[in-house]
């Protein structure tokens, strides 16, 4: 069964609902990375198995399924730390390309961050070769998404706009890499979106496979709907956040219930306290800013969101997953969070992770071909990785 019963396991399970009894098994991978900074998930070496890729702190690395035997990318790209990671099949061979930020400084907004692509050997359990790319400060999220053309671009999130004092000042540039066909030779950018001040995250939206793929954008000033089209991108407010009782968003991911109603998922403020909900206004304009409600307010420094049918629900569950960072004595961990109703209502709570796992990133897939979603989570504090095994019948 994939080696997933190798390590010691912590068996999770609530009895709740009849209808609906989350069942997993804990499985650490990894209990001496440094920071466990970015999460990404794709096959690495071609075998149609999903590998964990991590942006650590002074090393990219990938746990091959699945033995999750752990191979080193790169090493050390920059003085100081990297922040992210996105891997995602673009050219159709099977197989992953990867890009990465490093250089992660938040105080520094006019001379940090760096951006590369990573040129994969013939051999991909060896090192591969970094690609600087020209970059805005202060990189901090990235991924693959799919544009009009049925290509790839890379886009990339810096946390501040360039010159940047404490959030005032140039809004953060948000670019679209236009990969060459030779990796090694300049890459043009064009400008998706400036006018946002200390972005957190991003999110791509599932679209069809003939289809560009919109944006969803968290920052200070709220959330963002970003869609591509002729004229450029199409902006449209979710939430804008301008009153002191809302003060910006920080992680963000889309989600639908079952009858097909889209939600999006936030935390709320950056780094924040609110596990937030938001669902289409149900009467009022179709560009009218939707609907919020607050799921949960006892996270603390809340810093993952994830939004898979773990459960077969055919809809989409919550994991959120807190750090408690520089929060002396704060306990960290994962929550679920489901409904089985339509209209954003009755959501029930399960604890996945109790006090072990400090979440910096959160990300899911099916890891074993069983058809059910397992859930990866990295570790600031806790200096780990673990899958969380699904076990619904």
């Amino acid at each position: 069964m994939f080696f997933r019963y190798l390590l010691p396991s912590l068996f999770l399970a609530t009895l709740l609902p009849a209808q609906v009894v989350p069942q997993f098994r804990s499985q650490e991978i990894d209990a001496e990375i440094g920071i466990g900074y970015g999460l990404a998930l794709a096959d690495v070496d071609g075998d149609s198995l999903k590998d964990i890729l991590l942006a650590d702190k002074d090393a990219i690395v990938w746990y091959q399924n699945p033995s999750w035997e752990k191979h080193v990318m790169a090493e050390k790209l920059t003085e100081k730390d990297h922040v992210c990671i996105t891997a995602r099949d673009i050219d159709g061979d099977g197989k992953a390309e990867v890009a990465v930020g490093a250089q992660w400084d938040p105080g520094d907004t006019e001379t940090s961050g760096a951006v590369f692509y990573l040129q994969a050997p013939a051999d991909r359990t060896q090192l591969w070769k970094p690609i600087q790319l020209t970059n805005e400060p202060t990189t901090h999220r990235m991924r693959w998404v799919r544009n009009r053309a049925g290509r790839y671009d890379l886009i990339v999130a810096p946390l501040h706009g360039r010159g940047n004092k404490k959030g005032e000042g140039a809004g953060v540039h948000i670019l679209a890499y236009h990969k060459p066909e030779d990796v090694a030779q300049p890459w043009n950018t064009t400008l998706v979106y400036g006018s946002m001040h200390m972005t957190h995250n991003f999110e791509v939206i599932p679209s069809p496979p003939d289809e560009a793929e919109p944006l969803l954008l968290a920052g200070r000033e709220g959330i963002l709907r970003l869609t591509p089209g002729d004229a450029g991108w199409k902006e449209q407010w979710v939430t804008h956040h301008n009153t002191p009782e809302l003060q910006g968003a920080g992680e963000v991911r889309w989600g639908a219930f079952a009858g097909g109603q889209p939600y999006i998922a936030a935390i709320e403020p950056m780094h924040g306290h609110q596990l937030v909900l938001y669902t289409p206004p149900p009467n009022g304009p179709k560009d009218g800013l939707w609907q919020r409600q607050v799921l949960d307010d006892t996270l603390v420094d809340g810093h993952a969101l994830a939004c898979y049918d773990y459960l077969g629900l055919n809809n989409r569950q919550i994991a959120v997953g807190w750090r408690a960072h520089h929060k002396i004595g704060k306990r960290v961990g994962v929550k679920l969070f489901y409904t089985t109703k339509e209209d954003g209502t009755g959501w029930e709570q399960f604890l996945l992770d109790d006090n072990t796992m400090a979440c910096e990133d959160l990300v899911g897939t099916d890891l074993d071909g069983d058809r059910d979603t397992d859930l990866v989570a990295a570790g600031r504090s806790s200096k780990n990785i673990k899958i969380y095994w699904n076990l619904r019948q």
